[in-house]
This record gives structure tokens, sequence and C-alpha cells, in this order.
């Protein structure tokens, strides 16, 4: 039996999947938290990823590895393949102002246009411009600049301060598209310069590997190229053209399959590429999982007692709207915004209104991304939704209210991990597995408009 090894570092932990290669069963998994935080120690992904793969077995009798992890954070390797200062996650805001500077200096079509994205903060390349601006002596020191998962991946072929081959590093296209100085014609340099304030032209970039592609180790272990978590997820459930993902987790994000790019210069959409050689238009809110864990916590319930309590309310919450943008947003993009509650009478202000209010400014938020996807041609025909929070009744049942195509919950699983596996096999096999499912089921409902339009009544 041939085992491949899939892997989600993810913001919040690391999970380990171990796969028998020719039948998708699970044989084995691990995991190991990751430390709160907008920047983090890389190394402490690491040591989470060293704890995952010793409860998940090892690797002794591994054949084939593909790591997915967080996208956009900054990786910064001076010469010596050290890392210079903690990595700025996509969730960190600081650079807001810096993606403001690079669409005035390039242009938000230009960047449209060659990247298939409009810089906001999640970026890669607006973080880098805010090192420049704010620690110009480490971007001095840059001399690679890699993503979460390629520095996984180059540290487990066994890479690093103590053999620092930079020219190792790899990466896919799903990354590399979130970066902001990569698009379908490869890096764009120019773009990276500008970004750094400096000539680029030198600073080691991650090799963008296939589909099915790989690179070795000293060991003799398969390294498919990884993805980012949301293509890593679209593998993992098999997404199809017509699919559309919706995904409530720490970040809550919409995403479709798609065969052709999409170019959106207000930068709402991003045009980002996905792991089985497509595209995958999307759309991210910062605040997503926590709105419902702070919720629980000011009403002091579980959350089964806040489902149990929004399902006591009617839908539209009586009026009561919670605009759910806690630290911020990405979409709309709104860094410095807060959350705001509207609509609160002596009638509406109960605990079962504030509870469905929660969950519905989470969804409400998500179904404006499918609209902004819908309106560059993107036609999906039923919805997928997944993350915690879809084991919810009180978000399923509202979720059928909120959009207006089926919503379907998949089985409860890590899909990003079961993606990456599904990579690791692709690469041994040199041909995309069709592992079977393990169900869904449909989310009983009708959409109620109401909903929507007094939502979308309180936009800015």
């Amino acid at each position: 039996m041939a085992l491949v090894i899939g892997v989600d570092s993810s913001t919040q932990s690391c999970k380990v999947v171990v796969r028998d290669a020719a039948t998708g069963t699970v044989v084995r998994s691990g995991r190991a938290p990751h430390p709160d935080g907008t920047e983090v120690d890389p190394g402490a992904w690491w040591d989470a990823l060293q704890e995952a793969l010793a409860q998940a077995g090892g690797l002794d009798d591994v054949v084939a590895v593909s790591i997915a992890g967080q996208q956009h954070g900054m990786v910064a390797l001076d010469a010596e393949g050290r890392v210079i200062r903690p990595a700025l996650l996509w969730n960190d805001t600081r650079s807001a102002a810096a993606a403001a500077d690079l669409i005035a200096e390039l242009g938000a079509e230009e960047f449209s246009g060659r990247t298939g994205v409009v810089p906001v903060a999640s970026f890669t390349v607006t973080k880098l411009r805010w090192l420049a601006d704010s620690e110009p002596e480490n971007a001095a020191r840059i001399a690679a600049v890699a993503l979460p998962h390629d520095w996984l991946t180059w540290r487990l072929r066994g890479f690093g301060p103590q053999d620092p081959q930079l020219d190792e590093l790899v990466t896919d296209r799903s990354d590399a598209s979130g970066t902001g100085y990569w698009g379908a014609d490869g890096y764009d340099r120019s773009i990276l310069s500008l970004a750094l304030r400096r000539d680029a032209t030198d600073i080691v970039l991650p090799r963008v590997l296939g589909p099915a592609e790989h690179v070795g180790s000293a060991a003799g272990i398969r390294f498919a190229p990884g993805a980012g978590d949301n293509a890593g997820a679209a593998l993992g459930l098999g997404a199809r053209s017509g699919d559309a993902v919706v995904s409530i987790g720490t970040s809550g994000t919409v995403f479709a399959v798609t065969d052709a790019p999409v170019h959106d210069v207000s930068g709402t959409v991003a045009g980002f590429a996905d792991a089985a050689g497509g595209w995958l238009p999307l759309i991210a809110t910062l605040n997503a999982a926590r709105v419902l864990d702070a919720t629980s916590t000011l009403l002091g319930v579980a959350h089964d007692g806040l489902s149990e309590l929004a399902l006591g309310a009617e839908p539209g919450s009586a009026g009561l709207v919670l605009q759910p943008w806690f630290e911020g947003e990405r979409t709309p993009n709104l860094p410095d915004a807060t959350a705001t509650l509207f609509g609160m009478t002596l009638a509406s202000t109960t605990r079962e209104n504030l509870a469905r209010a929660a969950i519905e400014g989470v969804l409400c938020g998500l179904a404006e991304g499918l609209d902004a996807i819908r309106a560059h041609g993107v036609s999906p025909t039923r919805i997928l939704l997944v993350g915690g929070a879809a084991q919810s009744p009180a978000v399923r049942t509202i979720a059928a209210q909120v959009f207006d195509l089926p919503v379907v919950v998949p089985a409860p699983a890590e899909y990003v991990a079961l993606g990456a596996s599904a990579q690791a096999a692709w690469a041994l096999t040199g041909s995309r597995p069709a592992w079977d499912g393990d169900g869904s089921d449909a989310a009983a409902g009708s959409p109620v408009p109401g909903i929507r339009s007094q939502y979308a009544a309180r936009l800015p």
C-alpha cells in the first residue's frame, strides 16, 4: 500500500492526513496548534509540522507529500536561508497604506491585467512595500521571498540555514497568484522591484511547478507543488466548473472553479489560479467564524447555544443588523472599519435576534461576494458550504435563506489537507485521483430576500 501525506498549515493549526494512494482511505492523522497573531515566526509552523507528522506516524513509509497552507504570508529569507523577521500573515492589515500607494503608482487596471489582482493589505506585494518603508534594513537583506507552504516544503526536503539552497524553493500557481507579482506569464519582477523600491532581479522566487510535477528529497520522497489553502480545499472537495465554495473559518471565502481567468479592476474579486490548471476567482472576508465566537461569548453560550438562540428568531432578526467588521474588512476593502449593530429597538434587542443577526451578517457578506463573482460571467449552479461553522444547524438553515442557489454541506473533513494528499497522489501516479467523497447533505430552506435587502441597505 503506497501512502501519501497531505498537510494543511493554516492560520490556526497544522493538520496532517495520511492516505492510501490507491483508494483515498485515511489511515492516520495528526494535528498541532499554531500561535495566535497576525505575524508569526515561521519556526512555530515548523515545530507544529514536526509535532503533527509525529502524531501521524512520521514519514518512513510515505512515498509522496504535499503541503498546502495559508496564502499571502511573507517569509523573507537572507542569503544564508535564515528568516529575516516574523512573517506577516494574510490578516495583518498594517500594509493597507502600502496597497493604496502601489495602486496609485501602477494603477488598478494595470495590476489587474498583469497579475489578476488589485493589491489589498492581505497580499504579499503590499507586505514587501511595507517592509521597504518601515524596516528598510530588513528589506535590504532579502535574498529570497517565499510563502508559508513554500518554506515548509523547502525545510521538509532538508533545506534551511544548514543547507541554504535558495534555488530549491518551489511553489504552485495557486499560491503564486496570491502574491500580487505573478501572472499568467510568470513572475512580474518589475512589480516586485516597485514594491521593494529597488532592483529585485537578483531575488530568488520559488519555481512554479505544474499540477502533476514534483521535486525530490534526500529520503527519496516525492514532494508535490503544494497549494494555497483555498485551492487545496477545492481539490479536496473535488470541486468542478459550476461549483461555488463558501468556507466559514478564521476568514470567510467564496470561490468558484472556472476554465478562464477573471480580471476585476475594482479589486473585489481576486483572479487567483487553482491547483489543477484552471482558475479560482475568489473573494475573502476577514470576519467569519470569529464573529460567531465573539457573539457566543457575549451571550454566554457555547456554539450549540448560539445556534439554538438564532433558530428561535425570525428571518431578518426583527430588523436587527450586525455589520460584522470587527477587525477591519478585506471585502469590501475597509481595513480600518469596525463592527456596527443597527436597528436596535426595545422589541428587536433580544438574545435570539442578536444571535441570528451575527449569523446573517456573516452570511450576507459572503453572499455579496458571490454576487461580485457572478458579475464577471461566472454562473455557479450550487454552493458547497464548508468550514467548522457549516456544522451549525442555524448556519445551514440561514445559509439556505440567504443564498439563492441550492446549498450542499459536505461531510465534515479537513478538506485542505485532503486536497493536498490528492495532489501528492497526483504527483505519484501522474493523474488526478478520483477518490469517492464522504457524502453530503442539502441544507433545508428557501431564500428569504428580505434578509439580504436589509443588510445591503446598511452597506457604505
